[in-house]
């Protein structure tokens, strides 16, 4: 599964949301998705494993998920793109509201 594709999901993106901040266990990661069951939130574990977004180790008789943030180069690339047209927005914005500044003085 591709990037885009694991990262559609709400979930996964939540679960992607909860990594950002660090490693966590599986328990941790089904403890946050109440309701989701056990075996789903494994599943969109695999998914994002198997799109290069999480990494798994195992610790003891636990596995430890992390964040593989150069998987995220292929969103911030396809991303970067559109970015242009927020700083024209912005900018034409800026520049409406100082003239409405300069008219209502």
């Amino acid at each position: 599964m591709d990037t885009f594709t694991a990262v559609a999901d709400p979930t996964r993106r939540a679960m992607l949301d909860l990594l950002v901040k660090g490693e966590r266990p599986a328990g941790d990661l089904v403890a946050a998705f109440p309701a989701i069951s056990q075996p789903a939130v494994s599943k969109h574990l695999r998914v994002l494993r198997n799109a290069g977004l999480v990494s798994v180790r195992v610790h003891a008789q636990q596995r430890i998920y992390s964040l593989q943030p150069k998987a995220l180069t292929e969103l911030d690339a396809w991303i970067a793109k559109y970015k242009v047209f927020w700083s024209e927005r912005l900018d034409a914005l800026e520049r409406h509201l100082s003239k409405k500044e300069e008219i209502e003085k």
